[in-house]
Formats: structure tokens, sequence, C-alpha cells
């Protein structure tokens, strides 16, 4: 996990047209997040997000239509920050730990976004619409965590597992938004007692409906304990 020397977001101002939009995300969730811890989510427009950014609305509003799409952008920077430092899986290395270093790297990307996504958390609830409509980008983005740690979302039973690690994260995420320690080492602690949750909660759903053999034992398959 890097070490971040500021919790402040960088300066991302869209000063010309990116010729990727992955410069045009970190623009925009730098205003959104700074926007939002400023005044408050609830009271965030886009057209104030566009102009912070210096983004002109004809190109802001094929990518950003909803507020939503605003919150997609801050989760698709942590994912492409975590997903630039891909290495390859290390086979003596457990699911769970090379989970919880995937998880970690992607908090610590969060960590200059975190006065604004405190603010998000606290009134994303007030508007069910734009948290319905964030939730199918934030699943994208726990698939590809799963998969940056070398696990394989696309197979049976891998909705399962999005939706477990997208419950991790967000118990988490509420230790992470008041963890003051330099390293999250708050934020550690509870990433690691989730995850084992989880790994329990998986050993015992696959005992549940694992078919059984003849004798009525479950044949020797691998758990979705091994997968989280």
């Amino acid at each position: 996990m890097s070490d971040m020397s500021s919790d402040k977001p960088e300066d991302n101002s869209f000063r010309s047209d990116p010729t990727d939009s992955d410069s045009l995300d970190r623009a925009v969730a730098a205003a959104a997040m700074g926007l939002a811890a400023e005044k408050g989510w609830r009271r965030v427009g886009l057209l104030e997000v566009a102009h912070t950014a210096g983004i002109p609305l004809s190109r802001f509003h094929h990518r950003y239509r909803g507020r939503a799409d605003v919150l997609a952008a801050v989760s698709r920077v942590a994912d492409a920050t975590v997903l630039a430092g891909d290495t390859p899986v290390d086979p003596t290395e457990s699911a769970r730990d090379r989970l919880f270093d995937v998880m970690m790297r992607r908090f610590d990307v969060l960590r200059p976004y975190r006065e604004g996504l405190r603010s998000v958390v606290r009134d994303l609830p007030a508007d069910p619409a734009a948290a319905l409509a964030f939730s199918c980008s934030f699943g994208r983005s726990m698939a590809w965590m799963l998969r940056a740690a070398g696990i394989d979302p696309d197979r049976r039973g891998g909705a399962a597992l999005v939706a477990g690690l997208g419950t991790v994260h967000a118990r988490v995420m509420r230790v992470f938004l008041d963890d003051d320690t330099a390293d999250l080492s708050r934020t550690m602690a509870a990433l690691d007692n989730a995850l084992r949750g989880a790994e329990r909660w998986g050993a015992t759903f696959c005992r549940w409906t694992r078919p059984r053999g003849p004798l009525g034992k479950q044949p020797g398959t691998e758990s979705m304990a091994s997968g989280i």
C-alpha cells in the first residue's frame, strides 16, 4: 500500500480536451468531491461540477448524464489506479490476502476524496434514484477488484462474490471515513475482520448448497471461501 502524503485531492482541473477518458474522470472526481466537502453532496449540481472542473458542457454531458455518473467517476479513478499496479498473482498467497491488498490500495486511492465521500455517504440515502443508478457501476468496480486479486467473478457464483465484496466495502467505508491514523490501521483492521467474516459465510453457504454424493458426502470441490 502506498503512503499518501496528503488527504487533499490533487488539482486535476480540466484545461483542454483530454486525450483519454481517465483524465476527464480525474477532473470530475476532484471537482465533485471538493464541492461535496465544501457544501454537502445534496447541494452539488452537475453544472457546478462541470464549471469547477473546467470542462465544457458539450463535452461533459456525453459522459455524465446524472449525479450517479459523477460518483461513478470517483470509482473509476480508484479502479484505474489499482488496476495500473496489476502484478502477477502469487500462488503462495491466499485469495483473502490478495483481496485485502487490493482493497487497501483502493482505500488508499480514495483518501484525497475522503471529506467529499463523507458527505456522499451521509446524503445519498435521501436520493434513492441516484443511489440505485450508482449501484450498477459500483458492482462493476467490485468485480474488477476481484479480478485484480486473481478471483474470477464471471464464473458460477460470481454474482455472490461481487455482492459480498460490495457489502464488505460498505462496512469498511464507515471506518475509513473516520480513520485518522497515518497508516489507515483502523481501516486495515476493519477490512481484515470483514473479509474473514465473508470467508466464513462463504464456506457455510457452500456447505449448504454444494451437491452431495451418493453417500450424502459433499464432493471435494473448491468452496466459495477460496474466492474470498
